[in-house]
């Protein structure tokens, strides 16, 4: 009988798994308490998660998924506890490669927007592990130095889902084989949590964690005894939220910037120090913020750089290498930002190390680090609507691929910059306010408006309020001819067959020297502006790399010499 009982209860559970509804709740709350035990490897977690059901239907089961390494230990409603069926879930949002899944069957169906607090527990190791990597080809040494995560005795460091999933989630099983896709449920499932929350209660068994979040008052916890820290950190989902141990490490400190150094790395750890104070000199465009950031060193110097809200982890290798030169810039923009919405964030961030390039080595230097970047943009504009049928869905407001729309804002922000002139963004620091930005898509529009006095409905018509694709400029047509002054007056006609405009700039060269203007021209149309030249002018060329185009192939036009005593041509 008992056998039986079993079985039924086994093929119920498994006619739920099929039709289970993975995105259904969004996870609103976190409230954890982590103990992490180095010596061990080992991370156990007890807490409650809130979740509402976002779906248009009442909900009767629940998902809750951790990384393959963890194991379920309790789940409970209201201090009971529930049914739940535990099984493996294939998924690359873990660096092992599959997921921990629970199927929760609830007391009571949770209604449409109604919402259920659920306890959990649940332990295991954390230790370095690449299989998801190694098994689409990527070479042991290098996923290593990718997927470094872990906890240890001489180094701990772990990063939210997308690395490893040390807090619950859940969400379709995302393949890094298969293209975008899971870069998408991923992108997707941050989105839909960009307003969530998490508090955590760190404890450890040796050194004390440090947490990307905000830190709280020191709070004494009788069921979690050793060394405590207390976080906070709202708008979760717009971060990945990390914590490390760095043991035996020693900080510097600067204002608001720490750098936290391994043993032997003390005079790297003064020279990452003044090259924050440089980064910060060098950017800041939109204002000047009072953010802090937290700085660890990595104990190898090939491992890969990661930024979030408020902390860097990088490797302090010297000389200083190009790639975590940048990675500081980001960190630094990513702790200073003052935007509410993804898109203005995450842009505004990439837009800062360019901002820091061009300071520091010139404005070709920012604009070839802007075209490594574009492939990222041209590949996600291939799937871009018709701009008849695009809607917010496909905009930059939605955020869905953080990749692609994170390269875009980048050239969004320069473009504004170049447009309203540099001092009209910095007056964005002194009348932002969040509620605003949060309640009015177009609040940042209205805003630089107010301050260029240019009507940019146009602009952010095309690039963040809908995805219309990108431009695509050619000269149409050049016209010089010599004025009595011996000097030519250019007639230069710019033409868009593209489906997105811009403000872009164009060159007329001459011997001995080039003239640079700047000229709007709208989707689908043209536009003629004259320009003086000294001399007779021999080509034009119309973009630098500033604005992102689908075709930069057709963008010189060789002028012809004119014949001999022609005064025009």
């Amino acid at each position: 009988m008992k056998l039986r009982l079993v079985c039924l209860f086994l093929l119920t559970a498994s006619a739920a798994c099929s039709a289970i509804d993975r995105n259904a709740f969004t996870f609103t709350n976190y409230n954890l308490n982590v103990r992490v035990e180095p010596d061990q490897q080992r991370l156990a977690v007890r807490g409650r998660v809130t979740l509402r059901n976002d779906s248009s239907t009442p909900q009767k089961n629940a998902v809750l998924q951790i990384s393959s390494s963890l194991d379920w230990r309790s789940i409970q409603v209201e201090g009971k506890p529930v049914q739940f069926v535990s099984q493996p879930y294939a998924s690359d949002i873990d660096h092992t490669g599959a997921l921990s899944e629970a199927i929760v069957t609830l007391p009571i169906a949770v209604a449409p927007k109604a919402s259920i607090d659920i306890n959990v527990g649940y332990e295991g190791v954390i230790v370095l592990d690449t299989t998801r990597l190694k098994r689409i080809g990527v070479p042991d040494d290098v996923a290593k130095h990718s997927d470094w995560d872990q906890i240890s005795p001489s180094f701990s460091a772990v990063r939210g889902v997308g690395y490893i999933a040390w807090y619950p989630v859940a969400m379709d099983a995302a393949n890094l084989s298969e293209g975008n896709s899971a870069f998408e449920i991923l992108g997707r499932w941050k989105a839909r949590h960009a307003e969530s929350s998490m508090s955590v209660v760190f404890s450890s068994t040796s050194d004390k964690v440090e947490f990307s979040g905000t830190p709280s008052a020191f709070a004494i916890t009788p069921e979690l005894p050793g060394k405590l820290s207390v976080f906070s950190m709202v708008r979760f989902g717009r971060s990945v939220p990390a914590f490390t141990i760095l043991a035996g490490g020693r900080v510097e400190e600067q204002g608001r910037i720490s750098i936290h150094y391994l043993a032997g790395h003390e005079s790297a750890a003064k020279d990452y120090l003044a090259l924050l104070g440089t980064i910060n000199d060098a950017t800041g465009h939109f204002g000047r913020y009072s953010g802090k950031l937290q700085v660890f060193d990595l104990p190898e110097g090939d491992y890969s750089p990661f930024v979030t809200e408020s902390m860097a982890l990088v490797p302090l290798n010297t000389p200083i290498k190009p790639e975590v030169e940048l990675s500081l810039a980001y960190a630094s923009a990513k702790t200073n930002n003052i935007f509410q919405r993804a898109w203005a964030a995450d842009g505004l961030a990439h837009f800062e190390q360019a901002a820091y390039l061009e300071q520091k080595s010139g404005r070709n230097a920012a604009l070839k680090y802007m075209g490594q970047r574009l492939p990222l943009v041209l590949e996600g504009e291939k799937n871009a609507p018709a701009p008849a049928a695009a809607t917010s869905a496909n905009s930059l407001l939605e955020y869905v691929d953080e990749s692609f729309c994170g390269a875009k804002a980048m050239y969004v922000w320069w473009m504004l910059r170049d447009m309203l002139g540099r001092d009209t963004p910095l007056t964005l620091s002194i009348d932002y306010r969040v509620d605003a930005d949060r309640q009015d898509p177009s609040y940042i529009q209205h805003l630089l408006e107010r301050h260029s006095k240019r009507d940019l409905q146009w602009f952010f018509d095309d690039w963040v309020y809908h995805d219309h694709g990108l431009p695509d400029f050619r000269v149409a047509s050049v016209f010089p001819s010599k004025t009595n002054r011996s000097i030519y007056l250019v007639t230069v006609t710019l033409e868009n067959v593209g489906t997105a405009g811009a403000e872009v700039p164009f060159t007329v060269k001459f011997d001995g020297g080039e003239v640079s203007k700047r000229l709007e021209v709208r989707a689908k149309s043209s536009a003629t502006i004259r320009v003086e030249t000294p001399a007779a002018p021999n080509e034009v060329v119309v973009n630098d790399g500033s604005v992102p185009e689908s075709n930069m192939a057709n963008n010189t036009f060789t002028i012809a010499a004119p014949a001999s005593g022609d005064s025009h041509f």
